[in-house]
C-alpha cells in the first residue's frame, strides 16, 4: 500500500501547497510514484504544476460529489516524471456545502481513493487553509500529515487547534493518522526572530521537526507563475536544493521506520 499524506496547516501563505508541491515532485525525481490530489479550491498546486484551471472538465470536486468517478478517470500527468495530479478547480468550493447531507460525509474521499492506493508509492493531498470538511476528509483518509509553518510569529497562533483537530480524527474517525513530520519554511538565518521562532517550534514538536529548513528564496516564489516545481524551473536555487535535502530526509525516516 502507498502512505497518504496531507499537507495541512489552517493558516495561509505558510508555504503549505509550494511544499506539497516540491516535495511531490522530488519524491517522483527519486523514483517513487507519486499522485498528487488538490483539494484546496483556490487549485494553486494545479496550476503550480502547469494545469490550466479553466479547462478542467473533471477534478476533486467529481471525486467527491459525483458517484460513479473513479481517480483514474481525472487523473493527469504532469511534466515530471512519475508524478500525477487531480486537479482542483473552483467548482471545489460548493463542495463542503454539498458533502452536509452526505451519509458518512467524512468518509467520501477515503471511500473514493481506497481502490488505487496500492497504486502509488505516495498520494499527497494539498488541504485548504481551513478545518473544514474539506481537511477532514483528507486527515480521515490519510496515514499521515506533513505540517508547514511559516518561521514567523503568527504561525504559531492557530497551531494548537490543529493539533486538536488531527487528535480528534485520530480519536474518532483515523486512529492510525499520525504527524510525519513538521516542516519550518520562510527561514532567514539573518533574523533573530526566526531563529526565536524555530527554537519555540522545536521545543513543541522535538524530533517530528525535520532538520532541514526551506529559506526565502524568490526563486520558489516564481517557479508556480511558469507552471513547474522548482526542481524542473531552477533546480540548483536555494529553495531547490532545501526540498531536495528535504524530502531526501523524509525518505531516510521512512526507511527507518519499515
Amino acid at each position: 500500500m502507498g502512505r497518504i499524506v496531507s499537507f495541512s496547516n489552517q493558516k495561509g501563505g505558510v508555504g503549505k501547497t509550494t511544499t506539497c508541491v516540491n516535495m511531490s515532485a522530488y519524491l517522483a525525481s527519486f523514483g517513487k510514484k507519486v499522485l498528487l490530489i488538490d483539494l484546496d479550491p483556490q487549485g494553486n498546486a494545479s496550476s503550480g504544476l502547469g494545469v490550466q484551471k479553466e479547462a478542467v472538465r473533471k477534478s476533486s470536486y467529481d471525486l467527491l460529489c459525483e458517484e460513479n468517478i473513479k481517480p483514474d478517470d481525472i487523473c493527469l500527468p504532469t511534466d515530471v516524471p512519475n508524478l500525477f495530479v487531480i486537479p482542483s478547480n473552483i467548482d471545489l468550493a460548493g463542495a463542503e456545502v454539498e458533502l452536509v447531507t452526505t451519509p458518512n460525509r467524512e468518509y467520501v474521499l477515503s471511500n473514493s481513493i481506497k481502490a488505487i492506493a496500492g497504486e502509488y508509492d505516495f498520494i499527497t493531498i494539498d488541504c485548504p487553509p481551513s478545518l473544514g470538511l474539506l481537511t477532514l476528509n483528507a486527515l480521515v483518509a490519510s496515514d499521515a500529515v506533513i505540517i508547514p509553518i511559516q518561521c514567523e510569529f503568527y504561525a504559531l497562533e492557530g497551531l494548537s487547534q490543529l493539533i486538536n483537530t488531527i487528535k480528534l480524527v485520530t480519536k474518532h474517525r483515523n486512529p492510525h493518522l499520525e504527524i510525519d513530520g513538521v516542516v519550518i519554511t520562510m527561514y532567514d538565518n539573518r533574523a533573530t526572530i526566526s531563529k526565536q521562532i524555530y527554537q519555540e517550534i522545536s521545543k513543541f514538536f522535538g524530533k517530528k521537526l525535520f532538520s532541514h529548513v526551506i529559506p526565502r528564496n524568490i526563486r520558489l516564489s516564481e517557479a508556480p507563475s511558469h507552471g513547474v516545481p522548482v526542481l524542473k524551473y531552477d533546480p540548483n536555487c536555494a529553495g531547490g536544493k532545501a526540498y531536495r535535502r528535504l524530502t531526501k530526509e523524509y525518505l531516510n525516516i521512512r526507511e527507518r521506520k519499515k
